[in-house]
């Protein structure tokens, strides 16, 4: 299976990826990686995110190279729509990831009027904020504690607790979905862009 794969069409590619021949998959590397990153990077402007995404893709059709379907079209245009999609999830995790450090935030420094009312709204506030929090698990909890309290990146999470880096960004993203589920009786900003 080895050899030039230089000629090989990317629908020939990905049937050797199917048979598990990983030079079709560098070969497919080769020729669009830079491609798919320089979208992907125009999206989210963020190197990380962006290098992250061109990783994530590439795994995923490596182990779901079924998701292409030649009779649909040409492999480019159908792979670049992966990216370019990818990064927008990642833009709308980014803004309701924001919404939330904000309102995390600000329950501990806000500083509120002698209205009654708003005094009121901040409590119940808090509160359904703070049984949010408490209901995350243990490691959830931490990863976030160390993000938005302690002001360490995500790469810093996992040095300091020796975890992979993705297991940080998986348990911060969880811990962030699963906030924005306990508080999703509200009206969320970021609902209208789903």
């Amino acid at each position: 299976m080895d050899g030039d794969l230089h000629g090989v069409s990317d629908s020939e590619l990905v049937g050797r990826i199917r048979q598990r021949d990983r030079s079709a998959l560098a070969a497919l590397y080769d020729r669009y990686a830079r491609t798919v990153y320089s979208l992907v990077l125009s999206i989210v402007h963020d190197r990380s995110v962006a290098e992250d995404i061109v990783q994530e893709l590439f795994v995923q059709l490596w182990q779901y190279p079924e998701l292409y379907d030649a009779g649909r079209g040409a492999f480019a245009p159908w792979f670049l729509r992966m990216a370019r999609n990818r990064a927008i999830d990642a833009l709308r995790r980014r803004q309701r990831d924001r919404y939330l450090y904000e309102r995390l935030r600000g329950i501990e420094w806000r500083k509120v009027q002698d209205d009654p009312d708003e005094l009121t709204v901040l409590g119940d506030e808090a509160t359904r904020i703070r049984q949010a929090f408490a209901d995350l698990e243990n490691e959830q909890r931490q990863v976030i504690e160390l993000a938005y309290f302690g002001g360490l990146t995500q790469r810093e999470i996992a040095e300091y607790l020796g975890i992979p880096l993705g297991t940080v960004k998986t348990r911060i993203r969880t811990a962030l979905q699963r906030l924005a589920d306990a508080l999703a009786g509200e009206r969320e900003p970021w609902g209208e862009t789903r």
